[in-house]
């Protein structure tokens, strides 16, 4: 199956949590740009990078979870039990 026709329906409060902490996140990334447009010290901007790198990662875990409980679930239900590769994988992607 193709990745583009694969999709994964969130509700709307699923969405608009993610797209809350996407938003936080492109605004973290504009005021790095704008640290280094300002000449600010290094340690002040690998700081807000580090800040910035756990938002994603917490972002991560939150879909990962996400996708455990309703994709994995939902597809074991089904019997499509090949979904227990791709989690395995998935996980070993994030360690």
């Amino acid at each position: 199956m193709d990745c583009c026709e694969r999709k994964t329906e969130r509700n709307i409060d699923t969405k608009n949590l993610i797209n809350g902490r996407i938003n936080k996140i492109l605004g973290q990334l504009n005021g790095v740009k704008k640290m280094i447009d300002l000449d600010r010290y290094c340690e002040d901007v690998l700081i807000q990078l580090l800040a910035i790198e756990k938002s994603v990662n917490s972002l991560s875990k939150f879909i990962l979870d996400n996708h455990m409980h309703n994709c994995l679930i939902n597809k074991i239900e089904k019997g499509e039990y090949e979904i227990v590769d791709e989690i395995c994988d998935l996980i070993k992607r994030f360690h």
